[in-house]
């Protein structure tokens, strides 16, 4: 399934690119640009509802004015009074902006994101780190943002993005009620998400099609 997923993206990806090619000596300005950024997110309403605070970094490839790609990687721990929890995401998304406002002229530059990232996981027990459990999966997100176009080089990008994740969740149990803890991956596939809030500072240091136009 997930090499499924990478195919069909790579092929999205590849038509996207071409048809930005074919464009980039009309009204398409902004085609090409790349730009690299750091990012903080907030991972919310999770089963063990504890609130997960990550950095990470990204960079985006512009294929068209309305369409935009972003590649990232994030590390996000978490706690509760019993489990500590580290995740770690490495993805994609399609950011497609609406309206009129695309060539990052304007402060506000509000967009669709949708996409898909695989992810890392491992619990373990608060005081005994060699109770633990992890697991591999992937997910899909979708949501929306906006730039605060800073200048026409330089934005802060605000997300809201509910991810949904594919695999075998980590559950914990205190087996007997003395209080000892089990860790464990539980042994059927099942779906679970989160909303995940992401703020990140991107600057674009170069336009490969077009030069730096308008």
């Amino acid at each position: 399934m997930n090499r499924n997923v990478v195919i069909a993206a790579a092929l999205l990806l590849i038509s996207i690119t071409a048809l930005a090619g074919e464009t980039k000596n009309g009204r398409d300005q902004s085609t090409g640009n790349f730009s690299i950024g750091t990012r903080n997110t907030i991972s919310m309403f999770n089963d063990d509802a504890a609130i997960g605070k990550g950095i990470g970094g990204q960079f985006r490839f512009q294929f068209m004015d309305k369409l935009n790609s972003e590649w990232y990687a994030d590390y996000i721990p978490s706690q509760t009074k019993i489990t500590h929890r580290d995740d770690y995401h490495i993805g994609w998304s399609l950011m497609y902006y609406f309206g009129k406002n695309v060539r990052f002229d304007h402060v506000l530059q509000p967009y669709l994101i949708a996409g898909h990232c695989f992810d890392y996981s491992v619990v373990s027990q608060v005081g005994n780190h060699k109770n633990n459990a992890d697991r591999f999966s992937s997910a899909t997100q979708a949501g929306l943002g906006t730039h605060f176009n800073i200048t026409k080089r330089f934005d802060c990008s605000l997300s809201a993005q509910y991810m949904l994740h594919f695999g075998k969740e980590i559950e914990t149990d205190v087996v007997n009620g003395d209080g000892k803890l089990d860790i464990h991956r539980s042994e059927f596939v099942k779906p679970d998400g989160h909303l995940l809030f992401t703020i990140s500072f991107n600057y674009k240091f170069v336009n490969f099609l077009n030069g730096w136009k308008g």
